[in-house]
């Protein structure tokens, strides 16, 4: 495995496995890496010649500084995971690597990014769609994998490839969660011996939401008891939860209004402090 630091440096690695006509996963990540981002390298592996693998807290995805000055960076322990996982080259940039100067891109990404994360987050959409259209300019991945726990991630994801006209295939791959149902996520290690004891409902209650649809409530009123399940949890806080189209990230009010890709219930909540995503498909 080679530590590449440089943009030069990774666009040469990569041209020359794109000339040998070997096809080029890449896992972009921002580090802190836990068994969830291993699932995404073992995909990778099995359907690509060559694994790329970006370790990048990317500033320009952050509306919040404080979270940004808080999440964890754990360079080494990445590196050692991520030989063990055959990783042929991981990307360790600087910032000062990927933005010698300030990326002023703004992508028009629709609906799709305006809505929960979008929301809440503002610019956070158009900060990932700056690094990741980034990545794909100078690896020009065959498949690019991202995990579900971030599904509205995906789907913007999808649509920034379709504006600019990438030639990836983006793979979207199960949530990885502890034997207690939580999602892991690089924020977990925040979590307090108390808060990580609670975490866990967010998942029980966001199960027990499939039962209120067989019971006939609608998409409105099954959003509505989850959280207000999840809220009377002590230590749990919703920031929102919505059911969505899958494909669209747009609300539906009946469950005949999702697509193809069905209906998607996403959640946000503060945990002692920490805020924690999670979904289900319904």
């Amino acid at each position: 495995m080679e530590i590449i630091r440089t943009i030069k440096g990774l666009d040469a690695v990569v041209a020359d496995a794109r000339e040998k006509g070997l096809s080029v996963g890449l896992v972009p990540t921002m580090g802190a890496l836990h068994a969830g981002h291993r699932s995404l390298v073992d995909r990778a592996r099995k359907e690509n010649d060559i694994v790329v693998v970006s370790v990048f807290v990317n500033p320009t995805q952050f509306n919040n500084a404080e979270d940004l000055r808080t999440y964890p960076h754990t360079e080494d322990a990445d590196a050692a995971m991520l030989e063990k996982c055959g990783v042929d080259f991981v990307f360790m940039p600087t910032p000062e690597e990927v933005y010698p100067e300030p990326d002023t891109r703004v992508f028009k990404l629709g609906p799709v990014a305006e809505v929960m994360e979008g929301a809440m987050r503002p610019g956070h959409f158009n900060g990932v769609a700056q690094i990741v259209s980034k990545l794909f300019a100078i690896v020009k991945p065959t498949r690019a994998y991202f995990g579900e726990k971030d599904f509205q991630q995906i789907a913007v994801i999808r649509r920034m490839v379709e504006i600019e006209g990438f030639d990836v295939k983006i793979v979207d791959c199960p949530i990885v969660r502890e034997d207690d149902g939580l999602a892991l996520s690089s924020r977990n290690v925040r979590l307090s011996a108390e808060a990580r004891a609670v975490a866990p409902n967010i998942r029980r209650l966001l199960v027990a939401s499939l039962d209120l649809k067989k019971q006939g409530y609608s998409p409105v009123e099954v959003a509505r008891l989850t959280e207000d399940a999840i809220n009377n949890v002590e230590g749990l806080e919703t920031e929102y939860y919505q059911i969505v189209d899958a494909a669209t990230m747009q609300p539906i009010m009946e469950w005949n209004q999702a697509g193809p890709r069905g209906a998607v219930g996403c959640v946000t909540v503060y945990c002692g402090g920490v805020r924690l995503i999670d979904n289900i498909r319904y």
